[in-house]
């Protein structure tokens, strides 16, 4: 047997509705009837003591009673005033209560059916009774002549005339009230039908369940997820988008325009085109943004999916380095190959000599060179990284010279600044230089490395085309590249460096280089720096403080320049 599945939240209101519409029509009709009947009655009594007044102060009717037999005038004018009257009876009576009148001729000479002592006492006054005619609303009232009491006058209107009065009005009124049950079924039920198509059909049960799904998916998934209404205002945000995005407090209902994101990444949120894996960057993060429109029609919002690749943009990098190590490796292997052929060949021919000299000094070069630089700068990582952008750009004719004035120990860096970090400001500024050199006269990449009393400084500098001035800040914007544009996009490289230095409250600059091209400045503060470069300079030997500025003290030594055929 198949269990019928609950009703929908629409058809559930839609019973509700349609049950107390009944109920309140109902009600309002059976108040209606009662009011009604209760206000028939009153009006009957008022008409039947109107009546009976108007008969009482009649002198033909006190002058009928002075008469041996009252009931021969009275009887005539009785039924007269009933017709006109619109009454059902007339009873004029004596003091006693006898009838000198009724519309039952046979009744004349009765007495009467009801309370007299009252109107006796000269009281008029109205009833409910039930007499010869049945149940009756009646008013009597006492007939005055010099002064005393001779008679009685009472006229009266029936209970079952009252009810078709009443009946009259209650058939008028439940055609209202059928009315009035129609029009709320109908606009309950189109009501309902909206709602309806807003729920799906599903029941109160089912809505809760998925609210619960929703708010459980919503927190438990760590990409952030943002959803926008059609003024491009935050209609929901989880705690991964306020972590990506760097947001705080309570921001459902403010516009994305005032949330402080970088413009570029607001643009992207703000356009009404969808956007497929766009790549921005914020102050500390490197976000995939996906975005879609809701439209059932018209507009109704945007959905926006945010990834965290700040990890795999700095995993991507080293491995485009080593990729750059691979083929310098490649380059350098087969100019050992030219080499080792040639010492070959020397012993083959007899010069065995020539062939040792040649073998020494080749190693000899190199291992000056490797030495050189190690000295200049000791901390493993940059030095590795020289070593290797140096065969990288010896393959793309650029030469690079890692400048005299460098001066890193081993052991100076500390934790907070990662190896990582330094491998993306140095490399990517050294990438771009080597870009800008290629191709130019003298093609040559300058890099200084050393500590002052500021921090760390990475310096490099290139014989390119310079920098337009115009374009000091927009260089470093994501996108901004004076390259065309590959299949991966260009204009990340120098975005990444800023949001490095940033992320270390290091800065960043780029000026005119001495012998043309241009020239980008890192300073990266390192703990103590300031204190080992004002006790005279003993962390480098190289600096002088002279007030707020430090100058470089250049070095007789030779600049070691960093060849690929030699790394």
């Amino acid at each position: 047997m198949r269990i019928p599945r609950p009703r929908s939240l629409a058809g559930q209101l839609f019973a509700m509705q349609a049950v107390l519409v009944a109920v309140v029509v109902a009600g309002c009709a059976l108040f209606t009837y009662i009011s009604d009947r209760s206000q028939a009655e009153d009006a009957a009594g008022r008409q039947a003591m109107g009546v009976a007044s108007s008969v009482a102060d009649s002198p033909s009717v006190r002058e009928a009673i002075r008469t041996p037999d009252p009931s021969a005038i009275l009887q005539p004018y009785a039924n007269e005033v009933r017709r006109h009257a619109q009454v059902d009876f007339v009873t004029i009576m004596n003091t006693k209560a006898i009838r000198w009148t009724h519309p039952d001729k046979n009744q004349i000479g009765r007495p009467f059916l009801g309370h007299t002592a009252r109107a006796l006492k000269g009281q008029p006054f109205t009833e409910v009774y039930t007499g010869t005619l049945g149940p009756s609303v009646r008013a009597v009232t006492p007939i005055y002549d010099e002064g005393l009491i001779v008679g009685l006058v009472s006229a009266g209107i029936r209970v079952e005339a009252i009810s078709e009065r009443v009946q009259d009005q209650l058939t008028g009124l439940f055609g209202v009230a059928v009315g009035t049950l129609a029009l709320g079924a109908v606009g309950t039920y189109v009501i309902n039908a909206r709602l309806r198509r807003s729920t799906h059909g599903m029941n109160a049960g089912e809505l809760s369940r998925m609210h619960d799904y929703h708010q459980a998916a919503l927190h438990a998934v760590r990409e952030g997820l943002l959803m926008l209404d059609g003024q491009f205002k935050v209609a929901l945000i989880n705690d991964g988008g306020r972590e990506l995005l760097g947001v705080n407090g309570d921001v459902v209902g403010r516009s994305v325009a005032d949330l402080g994101l970088p413009a570029p990444l607001t643009g992207a949120l703000l356009s009404a085109e969808p956007r497929v894996d766009d790549l921005h960057l914020t102050s500390s993060r490197v976000l995939v943004v996906n975005t879609s429109p809701v439209s059932g029609g018209e507009r109704r919002g945007t959905v926006v999916t945010l990834r965290d690749v700040t990890e795999l943009q700095s995993l991507m990098g080293e491995l485009d380095s080593e990729r750059g190590f691979t083929q310098a490796l490649r380059s350098q292997a087969h100019e050992a190959a030219n080499r080792l052929h040639t010492v070959v060949s020397l012993i083959e021919l007899g010069r065995a000599d020539e062939a040792i000299d040649f073998a020494t000094a080749e190693l000899e070069l190199a291992q000056a060179l490797t030495d050189q630089v190690v000295a200049a700068v000791s901390e493993p990582v940059l030095a590795a990284l020289l070593l290797g952008k140096a065969a990288q750009a010896n393959e793309r004719g650029v030469e690079l010279v890692v400048s005299g004035d460098s001066s890193i120990d081993d052991g100076l860096l500390p934790d907070s600044l990662p190896a990582r970090d330094l491998v993306t400001v140095l490399g990517n500024l050294i990438d771009n230089a080597v870009d800008a050199a290629q191709g130019s006269v003298g093609a040559r990449v300058t890099v200084t490395a050393l500590a002052d009393e500021s921090g760390l400084v990475l310096r490099v500098s290139d014989t390119g085309d310079g920098v337009d001035p115009a374009h000091t800040e927009a260089v470093f914007e994501r996108g901004w590249s004076t390259k065309p544009a590959g299949p991966g996009g260009r204009g990340l490289g120098l975005a990444l460096v800023r949001q490095t230095v940033s992320r270390h409250d290091g800065t960043l600059t780029v000026a005119d280089a001495a012998g043309g091209g241009a020239s980008f400045e890192a300073r990266l503060p390192l703990p103590g720096a300031g204190r080992a470069t004002s006790e005279g300079g003993a962390s480098t030997g190289r600096f002088s403080a002279k007030g707020t500025k430090v100058q470089a003290e250049p070095e007789p030594a030779p600049q070691p320049t960093l060849h690929g055929g030699t790394a």
